[in-house]
C-alpha cells in the first residue's frame, strides 16, 4: 500500500474525509466527559449537536469529525488564553 510522508497510509487519508458517525461511548472516550454533561453542553449549543440516525427513532450520534474539531476548539481556546496571560 502507498505510504505518506508521515507513514500514514494514503487508503486512510482518503477514509478521514469520510463522515463517520459515532455513538456516546466514543464520544465520551474522546472527550473525556461524562455522559449527562455531553447531553447538557449540547442542549446549551456548546458542543456538537447529535444527529438522529431514524427519522423519528431515539438512537444518535455524532459526526466524528465535528467532535474532533470540538476538541481542537478548545485546545486552541486554552491556548489562547495561556498567550493572553503571559503563561506557556
Amino acid at each position: 500500500m502507498y505510504q505518506s510522508k508521515n507513514g500514514r497510509d494514503l487508503l486512510e487519508q482518503e477514509n478521514d474525509q469520510i463522515p463517520k458517525f459515532i455513538r456516546i461511548r466514543s464520544v465520551l472516550e474522546l472527550t473525556g466527559l461524562s455522559k449527562s454533561y455531553t447531553y447538557e453542553l449540547c442542549s446549551k449549543g456548546l458542543f456538537p449537536k447529535s444527529v438522529h440516525l431514524v427519522p423519528g427513532g431515539t438512537s444518535v450520534a455524532w459526526v466524528k469529525s465535528e467532535v474532533l474539531d470540538w476538541i481542537d476548539s478548545r485546545i486552541q481556546s486554552r491556548d489562547a488564553e495561556d498567550l493572553a496571560h503571559g503563561n506557556q
